[in-house]
C-alpha cells in the first residue's frame, strides 16, 4: 500500500471546503477511508490546521474536525532532525515546505500530495497535486 505524505494546504483544502480544490482532496481522503492508500501527514500540519480552523469556527468545533480528521492519517513527529535539514536545506524557500518534504523522506513516504508543486521542484521522491495523484490512480 502506498504511504503519501498529504501537505498542509491538501488538510486544509478538505477540512475548510475551499473550492476549487475540495473535491480532489475528499476522493484522496476517501482512499484512504477505504484502506487503499496510508495517508502520513507531519504533527506541524495539525497544528497549522488548528490554527487556521480556530480562526474560522470556535475552538470546540476544530478540535472536532481534528478529532474526526485524525482517523484517517497518521502523524509523523516534528523532531531535531526534520528541523535540522529544513532548516540547513536552501532549495526551499518555505521552511514549513522543507518540514513537509523531510518528513515524508523520514516517514519513508512513496510522494508527496500537495498543492504547491513549485516549491518541490528538486525533490527526490515523486510530487503530485491531488488531481494529478486522482489521475495517476486511475491509470
Amino acid at each position: 500500500m502506498s504511504r503519501v505524505l498529504i501537505d498542509t494546504n491538501v488538510i486544509l483544502d478538505l477540512l475548510s471546503k475551499r473550492e476549487p480544490y475540495y473535491i480532489a482532496s475528499q476522493k484522496i481522503f476517501s482512499l484512504a477511508d477505504k484502506k487503499m492508500l496510508n495517508l502520513e501527514i507531519s504533527s506541524l500540519s495539525l497544528v497549522i490546521v488548528h490554527y487556521v480552523l480556530n480562526d474560522r469556527m470556535k475552538m470546540k468545533d476544530a478540535r472536532s474536525v481534528l478529532v474526526r480528521f485524525k482517523v484517517l492519517v497518521d502523524t509523523y513527529e516534528l523532531n531535531d532532525k526534520i528541523i535540522e535539514l529544513a532548516l540547513n536545506d536552501t532549495d526551499f524557500r518555505d521552511f514549513e515546505d522543507g518540514i513537509q518534504y523531510y518528513t515524508a523522506l523520514e516517514a519513508q513516504c512513496d510522494l508527496i500530495v500537495t498543492r504547491n508543486l513549485k516549491d518541490f521542484k528538486r525533490s527526490s521522491i515523486p510530487v503530485f497535486s491531488p488531481k494529478e495523484y486522482l489521475a495517476k490512480k486511475r491509470s
